[in-house]
């Protein structure tokens, strides 16, 4: 009895001591995972080590739905200043077969993007996060307004080990 209650003991410890560097985790979940572009995802964080340097992440969940190999995103950060940071990213979702990257089991999968790297926030205040989908099919000019097949997107914020 004793062994059963100390190896679930160490289970729950090691699993809770998974990411030391982790300072923000949040996910927004699309209703019915379609991703609208009127629709930009947005996320609020403060409070971070301001001498400190953390690496940022795009976490993106997707379903056999999504149609692309790729995936087009526009991000704004706003300082507590106000100063905006706008980027244009691509980020590749599937190998050359058709085979999803990411991790997961079944049909959905989940990839972790690099989106900003070593970066400092030295402001006190609140940094806002935009993310809007900027996807078009082949040949067109106009933007697909509706995304299929995005379930869920986060935004993590990682303490820099370097």
């Amino acid at each position: 009895m004793h062994n059963k209650l100390y190896v679930a003991l160490v289970l729950v410890l090691s699993l809770a001591s998974c990411n030391n560097a982790l300072v923000f985790s949040d996910y927004k979940a699309l209703e019915n995972g379609t991703w609208n572009i009127d629709n930009p995802i947005s996320f609020e964080f403060s409070k971070l080590d301001s001498l400190q340097s953390h690496n940022m992440f795009i976490n993106i969940r997707n379903d056999n739905t999504f149609q692309f190999n790729n995936l087009f995103l526009i991000t704004e950060m706003e300082h507590p200043s106000g100063n905006v940071v706008k980027d244009t990213l691509e980020y590749k979702m599937a190998n050359p077969t058709g085979e999803w990257l990411g991790k997961g089991i079944g049909s959905v999968k989940e990839n972790k993007l690099w989106y900003q790297e070593k970066i400092v926030f030295p402001d006190s205040g609140v940094y806002r996060v935009r993310i809007l989908h900027a996807m078009r099919k082949n040949g067109d000019v106009d933007g697909l307004y509706a995304l299929d097949g995005i379930i869920d997107v986060g935004l993590e914020i990682e303490k820099s080990t370097q």
